[in-house]
């Protein structure tokens, strides 16, 4: 999006489609409604064509006459966001859904345009509030899906104060508990609650730090882990989270068995010493005496959460998952109870989740993890979490297969499409897909819904898939071509006609869309290598200095094309400059 030349229409130029509209509507030239429809035709096609300030313009004229009709504003939206003008584009977007709140396109070009700004967040509200409204809107769905992985894979920055549960953590901490009496630092906290972009200002106060690193569930005055306990954690070779962790090295082990206790009680020490045998029959995978350390080392101190999730990590490895997940419950009750650190609760609900993931019971993990990231939000957590709501929806998508149902919508799809009810049909074929995803002729009839409402990507995209399923199926690779044809990718629409006609020499219809291909523009070269300088393909090929120093050779020595043509990445490359009419080679 972007990269084409803006241009304004002149005034003759709207004085030309004006009375090119009256021709249009002869016996309503008067009615301002038709000529509004016939304006948005225009911009229809100027958006075809990629002529993107043409079509707000056009836009622009049909509001002018009906400022009522919301498919104006949406369409306009569109033709904003090629333009790169995302700002327009979203104003365009919520005056849509002003003007039809049911309306799920309209939340769909309000996702995109806020997508486009960078503010996901607010870009997935969008698209949820549109799957309210149409739950199968593949549009809706992917956009979501798409602003969904920005925001997992950390591109937005977390602001930690806008955490509902924020108050209660410094609250149980007690050294920021004393802040939340100082009117200057809940005004601090305030003005970073609402607007993250505070957050930097407040950096030089040590409450303020002191109080993130307590949200974060990090030491962020001291550049050390906040609570030494972790470190003394049993660890084994298996990679998995679910083992006590410890990230001990070897340079430090004769450290870690002189553990410092002078300021524990005798209690405190022995429950200590328990857990360092327990740590070390843990590693040599001598489990049953690892348990009992661990639960002797609780007997001399019932309140250290670590002792409870590293007796239920020896559980997980022994594959008693049911044990695991009681002394993790236990371990979050204690340390609710003693105000553990976060970071301890978050790591017993994870460890909790990952017992559940391994009894295959998928809802309860993914309840468990995301408590899990309440507390403290770990990358590790993040990662298994999405992979489990990834494996989810991959179940729940193989058990809604339905053959005998897909045929049933299919059916539903063609009765709407030859009434023109192409949004209905949409519906219908979308829905027979996700009931037998394999059936490529779905997609091709779902992509002429879409190109009978000018969504010309989106049939493409259907297009490829259908070909993808079966190759060799000849309606996909015709819609293909028509589609590329009205796109005015005619290099592109050839290669597909072509292909049509391997599979059927006699195809007339593949015959004349190869014919039409190859025919539009030679009348007017120069018109036809203007065109051809729209494509980013062809831009990317001729600044391209290496291909430019090509091009000079074979201009100065016409026996420098033979060499050239032999390498195939240069050959194809050669090829794409002499379909669109740049080149030729005599």
């Amino acid at each position: 999006i972007g990269g084409y030349q803006m241009h304004a229409i002149s005034t003759n130029y709207i004085s030309q489609k004006n009375q090119a509209i009256k021709t249009l509507d002869p016996e309503h030239d008067s009615t301002a409604s038709v000529n509004a429809n016939a304006w948005k035709r225009e911009g229809n096609l100027a958006l075809q064509e990629k002529k993107f300030q043409d079509a707000v313009d056009c836009y622009t004229e049909a509001i002018k006459l009906d400022a009522s009709n919301h498919i104006f504003y949406s369409n306009r939206s569109a033709a904003y966001a090629s333009l790169g003008q995302y700002e327009k584009a979203l104003d365009d977007a919520n005056k849509t859904i002003e003007l039809k709140p049911d309306w799920p396109k309209g939340y769909s070009r309000v996702g995109a345009a806020l997508a486009f700004l960078k503010r996901y967040e607010e870009a997935a509200t969008a698209y949820q509030n549109g799957l309210k409204l149409d739950p199968n809107n593949d549009q809706l769905v992917n956009g979501l899906k798409e602003v969904e992985k920005e925001v997992s894979a950390g591109q937005m920055p977390m602001n930690p104060f806008a955490d509902p549960a924020a108050l209660d953590k410094l609250r149980a901490n007690p050294t920021t508990r004393a802040y939340l009496d100082q009117p200057d630092f809940m005004a601090m906290f305030n003005m970073a609650k609402g607007n993250q972009q505070f957050m930097t200002q407040f950096m030089n106060d040590s409450r303020f730090i002191n109080a993130m690193g307590v949200l974060l569930g990090i030491n962020l005055s001291a550049g050390a882990p906040s609570n030494p306990e972790p470190q003394s954690e049993p660890k084994t070779t298996t990679t998995s989270s679910n083992q006590p962790s410890s990230t001990t090295k070897n340079v430090n082990k004769d450290k870690s068995k002189t553990t410092d206790t002078s300021n524990l009680s005798d209690e405190q020490r022995k429950a200590t010493e328990e857990k360092e045998l327990g740590n070390a029959a843990y590693k040599k995978k001598n489990f049953e005496v690892a348990i009992a350390h661990y639960t002797k080392a609780i007997e001399y101190d019932p309140n250290n959460v670590t002792f409870y999730t590293n007796r239920g990590a020896v559980h997980f490895e022994k594959g008693d998952y049911d044990a695991c997940i009681d002394d993790c419950r236990k371990g979050i009750e204690i340390g609710r109870e003693c105000r553990a650190d976060f970071k301890f609760i978050g790591k017993a609900f994870a460890r909790i989740a990952n017992a559940y993931v391994k009894m295959e019971k998928y809802e309860d993990a993914l309840t468990n993890f995301e408590k899990s990231l309440s507390e403290h939000r770990s990358q590790d957590v993040v990662k298994k979490y999405n992979e489990i709501k990834k494996r989810m929806q991959e179940i729940e998508k193989k058990a809604y297969i339905n053959p005998e149902i897909s045929l049933e919508e299919k059916a539903k799809g063609n009765e709407a499409f030859q009434k023109g009810k192409y949004p209905e049909a949409i519906k219908h074929y979308t829905e027979a897909i996700k009931r037998n995803p394999d059936d490529g002729k779905l997609y091709s009839n779902r992509a002429a819904c879409y190109v009978k409402l000018a969504e010309f990507s989106l049939g493409l995209k259907d297009c490829d898939e259908c070909i993808r399923l079966d190759p060799t199926f000849i309606k996909g690779h015709l819609r293909k071509g028509n589609i590329l044809l009205a796109l005015k990718e005619n290099a592109k629409a050839a290669a597909a006609f072509s292909k049509a006609l391997e599979l059927d020499p006699d195809n007339a219809e593949a015959r004349d869309g190869y014919y039409r291909s190859n025919t539009v523009n030679e009348a007017d070269p120069k018109k036809r290598a203007e065109a051809a300088m729209q494509d980013p393909e062809v831009r990317n090929i001729l600044s391209d200095p290496a291909m430019r120093l090509i091009l000079e050779q074979m201009q100065n020595d016409p026996h420098a094309a033979r060499e050239h043509l032999k390498n195939p990445d240069i050959a194809s490359k050669l090829q794409k400059l002499i379909d669109c009419g740049i080149l030729s080679i005599r």
